[in-house]
């Protein structure tokens, strides 16, 4: 099977979510450091409709600025487009396979999928 995480190296629970997956011989990771290589609005918008949730359940408020740009009430398309101009709004990591889509967090969520 393969998977692909959108991941943060610094952050804790992206990095237990990706060994998790390494730790699957069965298991060939894609690795995607989406603030470098970030997805589109469309990728997102199916992440998180594959995943079952809204755009902004997958939006990252702790140390961005989302708030203040008032994007917790905008709708599904402008936070799209916020995140994939700036990246760090992603909470992460998201994690796709054949079998779906989750944002693991905690990072546990990762196996409903495996």
């Amino acid at each position: 099977m393969k998977a692909t995480i959108w991941h943060n190296p610094k952050c804790g629970t992206s990095r237990k979510t990706l060994a998790i997956l390494e730790n699957l011989s069965s298991i060939d990771v894609e690795v995607v450091e989406y603030l470098k290589d970030p997805p589109s609005a469309e990728k997102l918008a199916q992440l998180y409709r594959d995943a079952g949730i809204a755009p902004r359940d997958g939006l990252r408020m702790r140390g961005t600025d989302a708030e203040e740009r008032g994007l917790p009430d905008a709708s599904d398309e402008e936070i799209l487009a916020a995140m994939a101009s700036d990246p760090i709004l992603i909470e992460r990591p998201l994690v796709e396979t054949e079998k779906g889509a989750r944002l693991c967090r905690p990072q546990d969520l990762v196996l409903e999928i495996l």
